[in-house]
């Protein structure tokens, strides 16, 4: 009996010191700072490194190529895919337009004299514009000004989509308006240092004036293409970027225009074209 009971104590005594030993927390190799553990990182400082240095090679390997592809196979302007040209000049036999100079208190009860103005450039463009033409075209933004009571330029080339933007650089009021059938609209009066613009988005011959002064007066020629272009001082002019093919040429001047002249474009190099308006 008694040797059964020490041998059950026993036994119980094993069990409570597994037990014990069960719920002791064990060991920890970490140091305690001010109730923070502390980890050796040793083990870890390659991992580390790696991290760090190896985006330092890998990047550039990759986009590198990236961007050199990107330089490569990136489109060129279309100027330079269209090798096309058409060149030549344009000879004005009409006379220049006379003008009403605005008199001065000295012309005060003298007749009107009218005084012959420059010869204003001329326009070229391609009567029927080669397909894809229409794509081309962004919005764009140019300025007519208002200075010493005079449209500057007085002649305006723009494609469809472009705004005009009219600025008063005189020192009295402007009113500028048009009543054409491509674009009419009245921007009313204005003082010096403010501008207005309209945008203009059909094609046409816009006649721009002045509602307070009557001698000033401008042209606007918009194109749904971008085919055009102005003279120089000379009369010489440049039509690029045209795709090869045979196309009708029209010279314009002071509202007036020549007959269509038919031109081949070679697929490089220039086609020589000289147009007289008379």
């Amino acid at each position: 009996m008694n040797i059964t009971g020490t041998t059950t104590i026993m036994e119980t005594d094993d069990i409570n010191i597994e037990t014990t030993k069960t719920h002791r927390p064990a060991r920890s190799r970490s140091r305690k700072i001010r109730g923070f553990s502390f980890v050796p990182f040793v083990p870890f400082v390659p991992f580390v490194v790696l991290l760090l240095v190896v985006p330092l090679f890998v990047v550039p390997i990759l986009v590198v190529p990236l961007f050199a592809v990107h330089l490569f196979v990136a489109p060129p302007p279309a100027a330079q895919l269209r090798g096309g040209m058409i060149r030549g000049r344009i000879d004005v036999r009409r006379p220049a337009p006379l003008s009403e100079r605005r008199p001065t208190v000295a012309d005060l009860g003298t007749p009107t004299r009218l005084v012959p103005e420059s010869r204003p450039p001329s326009v070229v463009y391609l009567e029927t514009a080669p397909r894809g033409a229409f794509e081309q075209n962004e919005p764009a933004r140019v300025v007519l000004d208002q200075r010493n009571e005079t449209f500057v330029p007085h002649v305006l080339a723009i494609a469809t989509g472009t705004t005009v933007d009219f600025p008063n650089s005189d020192r009295i009021y402007h009113n500028v308006f048009s009543l054409s059938k491509a674009a009419s609209f009245d921007l009313g009066r204005y003082a010096a240092g403010r501008s207005k613009s309209v945008r203009f988005d059909r094609p046409g011959i816009v006649r721009v004036f002045c509602e307070i002064h009557s001698h000033m007066s401008a042209f606007i020629l918009v194109f749904s293409h971008p085919f055009f272009t102005m003279t120089d001082g000379d009369g010489r002019y440049r039509l690029e970027g045209i795709p090869p093919g045979t196309y009708n040429v029209v010279a314009w001047n002071e509202g007036v225009s020549s007959e269509p002249m038919a031109v081949t474009v070679p697929s490089s190099g220039a086609a020589e074209l000289d147009i007289t308006i008379r």
